[in-house]
């Protein structure tokens, strides 16, 4: 079961998790509404690190991305879920479009992306070279997504 952390407690969680040798693995995103392409790709998350940190975008920052209606579930709501899920360890939100200061501050071993960016389009791109950051993409599950589902609600 996951914690649900302040940002402004993360550093102290960080140290800690170092100094008890950790290794720490970093994702980030909407999770607006939480389904089976997401269950599977934070689990296989996991599986690189001893302790996974889930970064997730805040209200503002979802309607910033991804606009006006959005989320469908608000920031705590999302939050709490994930901390529920037996892969996450740490559940942190951010209200930038990019997780990019988080990256930096928490500087973790591995960092990892859904397989439709590469490298180069990554918007954390900077952060993760500059902190030498170990990077995997992570395939998508075809025919899930979030805006697949509230088409079908819509019936689209």
């Amino acid at each position: 079961m996951g914690i649900f952390v302040d940002k402004s407690n993360l550093g102290s969680i960080v140290s800690q998790l170092r100094a008890d040798n950790k290794t720490i693995v970093v994702t980030n995103g909407c999770f607006d509404i939480l389904h089976v392409g997401h269950v599977r790709y934070l689990k296989e998350t996991k599986t690189f690190a001893d302790k996974l940190i889930v970064l997730v975008n805040s209200d503002k920052s979802v309607r910033q991305i991804k606009g006006e209606g959005r989320p469908i579930n608000p920031e705590n709501d999302r939050a709490e879920v994930l901390c529920a899920l037996s892969a996450v360890d740490y559940v942190v939100l951010f209200d930038e479009a990019s997780p990019a200061a988080l990256i930096d501050k928490i500087k973790p071993d591995i960092y990892t992306k859904g397989g439709d960016y590469t490298l180069e389009t990554l918007p954390e791109r900077d952060v993760i070279r500059k902190n030498n950051i170990e990077v995997k993409f992570i395939k998508f599950v075809d025919g899930k997504s979030t805006t697949g589902i509230i088409n079908k609600i819509n019936n689209k």
